[in-house]
């Protein structure tokens, strides 16, 4: 055998390494994941507020207790967290949104939402009209992806 058949199949054993390791790993995330969500789920509870401010901001900065700080690991620390600042009651609290819905919220208006702890899982009932979302601009990738996809030329991505 030729050193290029070699070096070949010892590359294609660490890639299949590789990606046993990755599932692996993906499957434990997911498990991980599915046991917070229930977590979630049993601590939800619906609560009036009035959206005073929202910004994606890192978790040094938002005013979050120092107990959730703390609890937060490492490398989540300087990564930026959609945070809404709200007055629930008397208090004005410091809430973490979910990244699905945190262009939902509306600011200065009073709205219902799901609360979970200090997470803010659902936005439900809203207070007065709605404002239309400004439609984002589709960018030259998405555009060419859709125009493939009219023609029947690709699968969908998703």
């Amino acid at each position: 055998m030729s050193t290029g058949w070699i070096v070949t199949i010892i590359v294609l054993v660490v890639l299949i390494a590789l990606v046993v390791v990755l599932y692996f790993l993906g499957k434990k995330a997911q498990k991980k994941q599915e046991e917070q969500q229930s977590q979630i789920d049993a601590m939800k509870q619906s609560v009036s507020m009035l959206i005073i401010d929202k910004k994606k901001m890192k978790l040094k900065d938002a005013g979050l207790p120092q107990a959730v700080i703390d609890q937060t690991p490492k490398l989540m620390r300087n990564s930026k967290l959609p945070i809404v600042k709200a007055k629930v009651g008397p208090q004005v609290l410091s809430l973490v949104c979910d990244a699905k819905i945190f262009d939902d919220v509306p600011v200065k208006k009073e709205v219902k939402a799901v609360v979970s702890g200090i997470y803010i899982t659902e936005v439900k009932g809203l207070h007065g009209k709605q404002e239309a979302k400004p439609v984002k601009k589709k960018s030259a990738y998405a555009r060419l992806v859709d125009k493939i996809q009219e023609k029947g030329g690709a699968k969908p991505l998703k």
